[in-house]
């Protein structure tokens, strides 16, 4: 279980996803009906586990530190 602030989208992995799926879709394309539109995103979404998967690895890590407990102020 990973604490997320109430609003944190670059930690959120499903908004990195929407992000890569927003890029490879929608950027400079028009799509003419819906269905075409569903097709693409649907499309992208199969495959991110065979096309994008290098792309999709950098994008989908958590990138946290785990800091150990250490003494900041000599006393």
């Amino acid at each position: 279980l990973v604490f997320l602030p109430s609003y944190s989208p670059n930690l959120n992995l499903i908004e990195r996803l929407w992000r890569h799926v927003k890029k490879q879709v929608l950027y400079s394309r028009y799509y003419e009906t819906f269905p075409k539109f569903k097709a693409a995103i649907m499309e992208c979404i199969n495959s991110t586990s065979t096309s994008n998967r290098k792309s999709l690895e950098t994008l989908l890590t958590l990138k946290f530190q785990v800091i150990e407990k250490t003494q900041i102020v000599n006393t």
